[in-house]
């Protein structure tokens, strides 16, 4: 009975950790891009059950732990983008071309291989930009509230050292308590899930500014990484299926106010790691129940929704900021990381953190063009080095959970994850 209860209990964490953590981002970053308290609300429904949709269909289709998420570098970069012409509705408009870019990617082996030509620093620099100002937001938020913030800090802090996968869900409920107890308005409004449709327009700065750095963000930060994740335990993803099928679910929920779905990245491995269950073979139901539970987490997006309109707004960010510090710091790692591209890596994140908007198009776009013509113009050509014997391989065969982590699945290099890229054609 435990053995069958294992990877239940597994799901139900990783859809626990998954809302919790990052919840206040998505709701962030739809009202940075114009969405109200019923659009906001609506949109974490639609994700919520466009993820859990997902994760149900793949999971039972190919029998793998195919955890689903929302686009947390993706909510960050709404927040860094701020409002664009056209409003909410080209926002909308930008979800929705997202979508379909996501599952082209499935469908057009070229359009992968084209994001997978993007160089790694400069598409982990504009990540690091993108993430930058949402991760100050506690120190300001430290500065502006202290008495609000200070417990959530600490709370974070010593989570992170004792219970690493609680730490951000228990800053949430500090930050929930905190707000409950000095909100002076009325503590329930618009509970009740709702979806607010909105119709979709597209203009060019909407276009260029919002969905083009959204779809980049969500495979260079999502796709890949979550693709790397399940390698790290033994499974070959099919990526062009999950491309295909989430992209399918960002076009539906787009006019309900959902930014973009993916592969989950950071709670992959809750579901495919040992601790989802011994066997391989049977940690897909973990992947299956967390898809179950987003669905069921979404009816409370207005309760979620109520909570952060009640808080000041610096603390809905730190709360953000502390979930994403994780990330930022991986992103700045891999950002520098290559000696040669390191001063386009600088550029580009300089650029996209300055929040410059020109045209109408926002800072992360024009990050990626400063990197890549920072490259163009000043990598130094290498001398071709004499090619040497390479040594016999060491076999390798089945599944490699139980000497696997997910932290190792980072080092992969880049070879792999343009192959990762070009396996969606399958």
């Amino acid at each position: 009975m435990a053995g069958r209860l294992q990877p239940v209990l597994a799901g139900v964490v990783t859809a626990l950790v998954g809302f919790a953590s990052s919840f206040t981002v998505v709701l962030a970053g739809l009202r940075a891009v114009g969405a109200g308290e019923a659009q906001a609300a609506s949109g974490l429904l639609a994700l919520c059950v466009a993820t859990g949709c997902c994760a149900v269909w793949l999971g039972l289709r190919h029998r793998m732990p195919l955890a689903i998420a929302w686009s947390t570098p993706g909510a960050a970069l709404l927040v860094a983008t701020g409002p664009v012409p056209g409003g909410w509705p080209a926002a909308v408009g930008a979800f929705l071309l997202t979508g379909v870019l996501i599952a082209a990617a499935g469908l057009v082996p070229a359009l992968g291989r084209a994001v997978a030509a993007i160089p790694g620093p400069v598409a982990s620099a504009m990540l690091a930009g993108v993430l930058l100002p949402l991760c100050t937001a506690p120190v300001r938020a430290l500065v502006e509230v202290p008495r609000l913030a200070g417990p959530v800090v600490l709370a974070w802090l010593l989570l992170h050292r004792f219970a690493r996968r609680w730490a951000v869900p228990g800053a949430l409920a500090v930050a929930a308590v905190a707000i409950a107890l000095t909100a002076s308005g009325p503590v329930l409004t618009h509970l009740a899930p709702s979806v607010a449709l909105t119709t979709p327009t597209w203009t060019v700065p909407a276009v260029v500014g919002l969905a083009l750095p959204l779809f980049l963000v969500t495979m260079a930060a999502q796709n890949v990484p979550g693709t790397a994740v399940l390698a790290g335990y033994g499974y070959r993803a099919p990526l062009g299926s999950a491309l295909r099928v989430t992209g399918l679910a960002t076009v539906l929920g787009a006019p309900a106010g959902g930014h973009a779905v993916n592969l989950a990245a950071i709670t992959a491995a809750l579901a495919a790691g040992p601790d989802a269950h011994p066997d391989p073979d049977r940690r897909w139901i973990a992947s299956v129940t967390a898809g179950i539970g987003m669905a069921l987490l979404g009816l409370g997006a207005g309760v979620a929704t109520t909570l952060v309109l009640l808080s000041p707004p610096i603390l809905v960010e730190a709360v953000a900021g502390l979930a994403l510090l994780g990330a930022l710091a991986g992103a700045v790692s891999a950002a520098v990381a290559e000696p040669d591209a390191r001063e386009a890596a600088v550029v580009t994140f300089v650029v996209t953190a300055s929040g410059v908007s020109l045209l109408g198009v926002g800072g992360a776009f024009w990050g990626l063009v400063a990197g890549w013509l920072m490259l163009l113009l000043f990598r130094r050509r290498r001398p071709t080095p004499p090619v040497a014997a390479e040594p016999e391989a060491e076999p390798h065969c089945g599944h490699s959970s139980s000497g696997s982590s997910a932290a190792g699945t980072s080092r992969r290099t880049p070879s792999s994850v343009t192959a990762a890229i070009r396996s969606a054609s399958t």
